[in-house]
């Protein structure tokens, strides 16, 4: 089959909505299909979004593949009489985030009109497609209650698994993400305050804003935290990150309402390690069971230093945890085949 995957993209931006346009087409080609990505810059600026939706209503692929397969909101806007969607979330300041702590839309007259334009444009492109389905449970949620759509969730795999490996239940809690605010690093490290133990936490990433950078390395200096949290400001290397996980005690993931579990809740399971997530972390909890393959606890940072130090005293639970976490991606069938199925068939 001739194949489109399309996508929108923050130019320099790096990361799962990058990651899932990347690996699809590179399994697709693994499955023999013919395959192209295309992948078109786009901004969430709401002072742009209605110019920016039009110029990509204006692209034409009618006539160059058999299928388009879309993914990142709103390059379903393209025109397809064979349209699948991977929808892994919405344009989320206009939709789950409004009015919440994490967006910076004005409420005025012309905002209010803008939404209503993102939200009619995304309900013809939905009425358009052939078949949805999303990355989770939560985004299937969402399409239900903002658009009326229903949509089966079909996990996203890593691309190359076999990189991750366990080496031993050390004493540190690992924490891999980009650093931002609702990715929530600060709760991790304000944890640290309250534990008992000597558990240590480690993050890697690259900060999103200098305003973030400036938050929480003052808050690891103002606590005294230097000997506790070891902080690796950079995009490390797959290696870098499969020996984090290798040897960590159990990896930490707890954004805000996030929509799926994570590639890192999965680079995690595949290390054998359990995940400690929240429970406003929105899709993670459809990859961790309470007490099975890692907490879904309260978002505050004294459970979290609980959590810490349970683990720290009971490293035969965190193993157990961890194995049981490599299975839990079998019981869910996160695999290529059931990705490649369902956008083939």
């Amino acid at each position: 089959m001739k194949i489109i995957v399309v996508s929108t993209i923050v130019p320099f931006v790096n990361g799962g909505g990058v990651f899932i346009v990347d690996w699809l087409e590179e399994k697709l080609r693994e499955y023999g299909h013919q395959v192209q990505s295309i992948k078109i810059p786009f901004v969430h600026d709401y002072r742009t979004v209605m110019t920016q939706m039009l110029g990509l209503r204006m692209y034409h692929l009618e006539d160059e593949c058999d299928r388009l397969i879309a993914i990142r909101t709103p390059s379903y806007l393209l025109k397809h009489p064979d349209k699948y969607l991977w929808f892994i979330h919405h344009y989320r300041e206009m939709y789950d985030l409004w009015g919440s702590e994490y967006e910076n839309i004005p409420k005025e007259n012309n905002t209010f009109a803008i939404r209503e334009f993102v939200k009619r444009a995304d309900d013809l492109a939905f009425r358009e497609a052939k078949k949805i389905y999303t990355n989770s449970e939560i985004v299937s949620r969402r399409l239900l209650d903002y658009n009326n759509i229903s949509a089966q969730p079909v996990y996203p795999p890593l691309l190359h698994p076999e990189q991750f490996y366990c080496n031993q239940y050390g004493n540190f809690i690992y924490y891999s993400s980009r650093i931002c605010g609702h990715k929530r690093q600060l709760m991790a490290i304000e944890a640290m305050k309250f534990v008992k133990t000597d558990v240590k936490l480690v993050i890697s990433g690259k900060f999103e804003t200098t305003l973030i950078e400036e938050l929480i390395k003052n808050t690891i200096k103002r606590n005294e935290l230097e000997n506790r949290v070891k902080l690796v400001d950079r995009w490390i290397t797959e290696h870098e990150k499969a020996e984090y996980y290798a040897n960590c005690l159990a990896a930490i993931y707890i954004p805000f309402d996030e929509d799926s579990y994570g590639y890192p809740s999965l680079e995690a399971h595949h290390s054998c390690k359990a995940v400690i997530s929240c429970t406003d972390s929105g899709g993670t909890s459809e990859l961790i069971k309470d007490g099975y393959n890692g907490y879904i606890i309260d978002s505050e940072p004294h459970k979290l230093a609980e959590v810490f130090d349970q683990l720290y005293e009971n490293k035969k639970l965190a193993e157990t945890m961890g194995n049981n976490g490599f299975n839990r991606i079998n019981e869910l069938d996160i695999t290529w085949d059931n990705v490649i199925r369902r956008f083939t068939e």
